[in-house]
């Protein structure tokens, strides 16, 4: 008969390990707090988001483009309402938007280069990323017309033309089609793996 015939399901259920070798080894879990891994976000609030907005508007009307996006991004919303990230989306979107297209790749190089700037540049993804994910937050107030009645004076009540909202959305999208193309090309693929991964979301 052969060990294995040997053993039954009660000696099958017993604790085969009486040494804990987990302690011995220096990247076991049991070594280290596993909550250091995720450490704390700060909170922000909706009205800094708000007050950030006001600053970044004020740079845009000076010029600076350059200094409005980096302010968007060098304090993205990871913990805070959804009211603010919400309001922090849009003003990104707002700071893109405003940025012609050949100035796209200039600005985005001299973030880069930057100290710091690769990860400025993986928080822009994950913002390209929600805003592509929840469409354009410029249309979110927009309606469809309510149903048109004729009036007495034999002219309709006519709301906005047909597929604004979706215009609207479109050129949103065309936006943050077009910087997520140049980003891929200054920051490389990386970028977007870098922000597949990581567990800290905007």
């Amino acid at each position: 008969m052969s060990i294995i015939q040997q053993h039954t399901a009660a000696t099958l259920g017993d604790a085969w390990r009486t040494v804990n070798i987990d302690i011995l080894n220096e990247d076991s879990s049991v070594n280290f707090d596993t909550s250091t891994l995720h450490p704390p976000q700060p909170e922000i609030s909706e009205a800094d988001v708000r007050n950030l907005s006001t600053q970044v508007r004020q740079l845009l009307r000076g010029g600076d483009a350059e200094g409005a996006l980096r302010g968007c991004l060098e304090t993205p919303v990871y913990n805070g309402v959804d009211a603010a990230k919400e309001a922090h989306l849009q003003t990104i979107i707002e700071v893109l938007q405003s940025i012609k297209a050949s100035d796209m790749t200039p600005l985005l190089k001299g973030v880069y280069a930057s100290p710091g700037g690769s990860e400025l540049l993986d928080v822009l993804m994950k913002y390209i990323y929600k805003g592509m994910a929840v469409g354009a937050p410029a249309t979110t107030g927009l309606k469809s017309p309510a149903k048109m009645t004729p009036q007495s004076t034999g002219f309709s009540q006519v709301g906005s033309r047909p597929g604004v909202a979706n215009e609207s959305a479109s050129a949103a999208m065309s936006v943050l089609l077009s910087w997520h193309e140049k980003l891929v090309e200054v920051a490389g693929l990386g970028c977007i793996g870098r922000t597949m991964t990581d567990w800290r979301r905007v």
